[in-house]
């Protein structure tokens, strides 16, 4: 009860010390190391098990990153191994490069722990909207942009821990002074050499927080129909109908036109377009695509008409207008009319369908 008394760490190891001094000389040292090492373990667990119990209670936060208890147990052990040997071994002199070591260790530590404390942060965050499945658009919006913040403050905590780790290094804190001497040409040199990847970073920057693409928004990009599946600091991965993945620079849709089927809201209209002869039975026609709309979940009941939309070289021009609740049931509902539809006129009405000409042959 007096180590936990005391008001720091280091109180608390020269304590232990104090009250080790009945053990022989050769054994003392590592008692107080491992004293630290126990303390680090059972503070670990501790502070796991209250993390995970409150973690549980938050639906749809993934069970793995609750369950990481590696970064705190290994930035408490480096701790306490660190100021155990100090205490312990302050007259050796092969502590000094241990003392370098576990600072390192220490440091790279710290950092994985503000990463995954980060990644905790934002599942918990987008476990709170998950719970408000009326507003997917708003959840999709959340998502990209604190994604994006995560990568960018988890490269910051990667840049702060090896420039911190490079000072502990007393030559290179030394051509430190020497390199700020030359900044101004370094930077611009820099900037030079990077321009592209910068220019990515920031349009990667302004897509997230301009609200212009959201992850899950249907994308036509480069002629071809896919969905947005990721979004970094330099560029854009599209998930492509076929399962292809396009890899595009976030500079792309910034500086080139792009379609968005989902920019305000999932729900899409489109059109099936025949080609029939004039003697069609366009009436009938009319009546089944009502019909075979109303039988489909895969229409959304905004829009619904077929008209004879031209009529050129004795070829009806037939447009019936769909609407569906997202893109994905937009393209099954026109598969699904259009096929419907083609069927029973081969069926019941061929003359209806214009018969295709053979290559070379002459019109009648």
């Amino acid at each position: 009860m007096q180590i936990f008394a005391t008001g720091t760490l280091d109180d608390a190891l020269n304590e232990v010390v104090e009250n080790t001094n009945a053990l022989p000389d050769p054994i003392r040292p590592w008692v107080v190391v491992a004293v630290g090492l126990l303390a680090a373990v059972l503070i670990t667990v501790v502070l796991s098990f209250i993390l995970t119990r409150m973690l549980r209670r938050i639906q749809g936060l993934a069970p793995d990153r609750t369950l990481r208890r590696m970064p705190l147990l290994l930035t408490l052990v480096f701790a306490f191994t660190k100021i155990a040997l100090g205490v312990s071994f302050a007259s050796s002199q092969w502590v000094t490069i241990w003392q370098f070591l576990l600072l390192l260790g220490l440091i790279s530590s710290i950092a994985w722990l503000l990463i995954v404390a980060m990644g905790i942060l934002e599942d918990i965050l987008l476990a709170k909207y998950r719970e408000d499945d009326g507003h997917p658009r708003r959840l999709a919006k959340i998502q990209t942009q604190v994604g994006l913040l995560r990568r960018v403050a988890t490269a910051l905590v990667i840049t702060l821990a090896v420039a911190g780790a490079l000072l502990t290094i007393p030559e290179v804190r030394a051509l430190g002074a020497g390199l700020l001497a030359s900044a101004g040409l370094i930077s611009v040199v820099a900037a030079l050499a990077v321009q592209s990847s910068l220019a990515n970073v920031f349009a990667g920057l302004q897509i997230a927080f301009t609200d212009a693409i959201r992850v899950n928004d249907t994308v036509v990009v480069e002629t071809q129909r896919g969905s947005i599946e990721e979004i970094t600091l330099t560029y854009v991965v599209v998930l492509l109908l076929d399962g292809r993945r396009l890899i595009i620079p976030s500079t792309h849709f910034t500086t080139v036109p792009f379609e968005n089927w989902s920019r305000r809201s999932t729900e899409i209209s489109g059109s099936v377009l025949l080609d029939l002869n004039w003697n069609a039975p366009i009436e009938h026609l009319r009546t089944r695509t009502e019909q075979l709309l109303a039988s489909t979940d895969l229409w959304d009941g905004r829009t619904g008409s077929l008209n004879v939309t031209d009529a050129i070289g004795g070829i009806l021009k037939v447009t019936i207008a769909l609407s569906a609740r997202n893109p994905g049931d937009l393209y099954d509902l026109r598969n699904f009319i259009r096929e419907h539809l083609i069927a029973e006129l081969r069926r019941d009405y061929p003359d209806a369908l214009p018969k295709p000409m053979m290559p070379g042959a002459a019109p009648a």
